[in-house]
């Protein structure tokens, strides 16, 4: 991608000079899951997210970033890496159970995928990258089956414990390192069934902020936004037509570097990530896997 300039800027730094760059900041979020096929299909869970700030960088030495794709229906994302001095891996998030076995648990990653019905496990994430999925519902008869919402960074996926209504995804988290604020690893809603012989007062789960998919109600789920890390939605029944749908897909993960706008550009990158300068910051933008070297 090519280079914008947005705001003020420093271009040739402080007093002429391009200091070297010894640290930088980085959002590493990985792919979400896959949500979980047919009736009452779990929600995929977010992609792993790490953020902080002092990482350090070696001038003349290259760092390698990987960017998770995010996984087709009940497959989990790819884990998104940061590889120089140090490692940082962001874990791919976990699809969701699979609606037609009735009570398979969300499978677990960055944040973990919901649990198709009838079961009542809630399945955990990855420890400082995400959150769990929410279990699912059956009642008593064939008549509502509900899947758990995909857990998110900000907060875990909903369970299902009664009613009508299908888990909604786990929340996402916001950050600015793009100059924008934009939330990012949302987890994917959890589905329902429509039609004939199913509750007609049923509805499917809604996707998170941070890019989750809702899932599908009479219809296939729908995937995670591109370049967020946020968990497909759960796929869905319709009992007129006898036709299963499967979850949608996991959006694809994001590395973004930044660093002061004063200190030297990069003097080489490979996976064209987007390259500019916004307020006080120099921004590195990766939606593919690359290099950079500073």
């Amino acid at each position: 991608m090519g280079l914008r300039y947005t705001g003020n800027i420093l271009s040739a730094g402080l007093n002429g000079i391009n200091y070297p760059v010894t640290a930088v900041e980085y959002l590493c979020v990985a792919g979400g899951g896959g949500g979980g096929n047919s009736a009452g299909a779990g929600g995929g869970g977010a992609g792993g997210l790490l953020s902080a700030t002092g990482y350090a960088v070696t001038v003349g030495s290259s760092i390698t970033v990987t960017v998770g794709a995010g996984g087709a229906a009940i497959t989990s994302g790819v884990n998104s890496s940061i590889v120089g001095g140090t490692t940082i891996t962001a874990t791919g998030g976990g699809c969701g159970g699979y609606g037609e076995t009735g009570n398979q648990a969300g499978v677990t990653g960055g944040s973990a995928g919901g649990s198709s019905y009838n079961s009542s496990t809630s399945t955990a994430g990855t420890s400082g990258q995400g959150n769990a999925g929410g279990r699912g519902f059956a009642d008593a008869g064939p008549s509502t089956y509900l899947g758990g919402g995909g857990g998110g960074a900000g907060s875990a996926g909903i369970a299902v414990s009664s009613g009508v209504v299908a888990g909604s995804g786990g929340t996402g988290l916001a950050s600015s390192i793009s100059g924008a604020q934009i939330f990012y690893a949302g987890g994917g809603g959890g589905g329902s069934p429509t039609g004939s012989g199913y509750n007609a007062s049923g509805t499917s789960g809604i996707g998170s902020g941070g890019g989750g998919g809702a899932a599908g109600f009479g219809s296939q789920g729908v995937a995670g936004l591109a370049n967020t890390g946020g968990g497909g939605g759960g796929g869905s029944y319709n009992g007129t037509t006898s036709t299963v749908f499967n979850g949608g897909a996991g959006g694809s993960g994001i590395v973004i570097l930044r660093y002061p706008s004063y200190l030297a550009p990069a003097t080489s990158t490979t996976g064209s990530p987007e390259t500019y300068v916004t307020g006080a910051w120099r921004v590195y933008n990766f939606v593919a896997s690359g290099t950079i070297t500073f």
